[in-house]
């Protein structure tokens, strides 16, 4: 009984600083280093006269759809249009992307006829670009006007070698259950972001809006599901920061329902997976203390062994139960079965178009570590290859 007792409270204890104790501890570090250091103080915008030259990216396969709305983002941006080049890098497109880009004064196209991956694509395009900052963003997302001179001035700081904008999810209608969904998971994830940039850096920068020092780009194999992610925990691996900006977002429509929701889950956890094997030294805590307690508590565990410990709970918890181990696990384990029960309602609820806002949360939850396992046989299929099916927005 003991040693179940062990691996019961391990894999509690697990679950609960992945999900919620990181955040709290995360909260109280950043407290007391602003009560000793204070707040950081914000960077100041050059004159226009001395802003640094920016390419602005944007990696697409059969986008034609959403050309003519980015193109009118971008003529909106708010940064002098002399040190502003825009590259569309079209990665194996088919359709009528090159054309429709075409009619567009001073857009660089990088196309390559065949298609083999985002990753490719970067590398293809990072190598051609020539200023001293790439601001990368999706096809599919609106980028706020302000958010390049945000950018900028964040970067004034000579440590930052990435900036890691704010992905804001938006439903198209209301109810959308995967958009809501997804919505809320970005919203947790933007306030770690922000706490993770304040203590040290940022772990990791997302594709919908980032930005890096160009010269500090290293090409990374084609075969990398979570290009963003590498990309910018290479830098901070070389002694860099990641800096966290919520001036600077990017805003998309949500997947259409859990099924291409799905998609992307499962390509996440793979790539996941396939970042923490990559960058396993960053783990090291005698390399630099800071990055590999933030490396570990904010990406590994999620992605690696606490879905393993979540599920392990049930058994171990029923097993301690029968043996009568004590009131203390008949309690937690009736509070499973209850969290277990809302999940369920939330799909029930969500299958039939009546969502319920707390039990689709703890639906979307277990969906989410659902999709961890499904990642570990998407990340089998896909060695060596970089590409991956589009979820479809809604």
């Amino acid at each position: 009984m003991a040693v179940l007792k062990i691996a019961f409270w391990t894999c509690l204890v697990l679950v609960c600083y992945t999900y919620v104790g990181y955040g709290v501890l995360l909260w109280l570090l950043v407290s007391v280093k602003r009560l000793v250091k204070g707040k950081s103080k914000t960077m100041d915008l050059p004159a226009d006269e001395t802003l640094p030259e920016v390419t602005f990216m944007v990696c697409a396969f059969n986008e034609e759809d959403v050309v003519a709305m980015k193109m009118q983002n971008i003529s909106e941006m708010d940064y002098p249009s002399d040190k502003l080049h825009v590259m569309w890098v079209t990665d194996g497109s088919t359709d009528h992307t090159n054309e429709r880009l075409s009619q567009y004064e001073g857009v660089e196209v990088v196309f390559n006829p065949e298609r083999r991956g985002k990753t490719a694509a970067l590398n293809h395009g990072l190598s051609m670009v020539k200023s001293e900052i790439t601001v990368m963003t999706d096809a599919n997302t609106i980028v706020n006007r302000e958010a390049i001179r945000a950018i900028v001035r964040v970067m004034q700081d000579p440590k930052v070698a990435c900036v890691a904008g704010e992905k804001r999810v938006t439903a198209r209608h209301e109810g959308q259950a995967a958009a809501e969904g997804e919505g809320l998971y970005w919203r947790y994830e933007s306030a770690l972001k922000r706490l993770d940039s304040e203590l040290y850096s940022a772990m990791g920068a997302a594709g919908e809006l980032n930005a890096i020092r160009t010269k500090l780009y290293e090409p990374m194999p084609e075969n990398a599901l979570l290009d963003d992610f590498v990309m910018s925990m290479r830098m901070v691996d070389q002694g860099y920061r990641i800096a966290y900006t919520p001036e600077a977002y990017a805003m998309e429509y949500g997947s259409a329902d859990l099924h291409e929701e799905s998609k992307r889950k499962r390509r996440i956890a793979a790539g996941g997976l396939q970042s923490v094997w990559w960058l396993r030294r960053m783990m090291n805590p005698l390399r630099n203390f800071t990055v590999a307690f933030q490396f570990v508590s904010h990406r590994v565990l999620r992605w690696t062994i606490t879905p393993i410990a979540l599920i392990a709970l049930v058994p171990l918890n029923a097993a301690l139960v029968l043996m009568n181990a004590g009131t203390l696990y008949a309690v937690i384990g009736l509070l499973q079965v209850l969290f277990y029960a809302a999940a369920f309602s939330g799909w029930l609820t969500e299958h039939f178009g009546r969502k319920q806002k707390v039990l689709y949360v703890a639906y979307y939850f277990i969906f989410m570590n659902i999709n961890v396992f499904r990642g570990m046989a998407y990340l089998r299929t896909q060695r060596g290859s970089g590409a991956w099916e589009k979820a479809k927005r809604a």
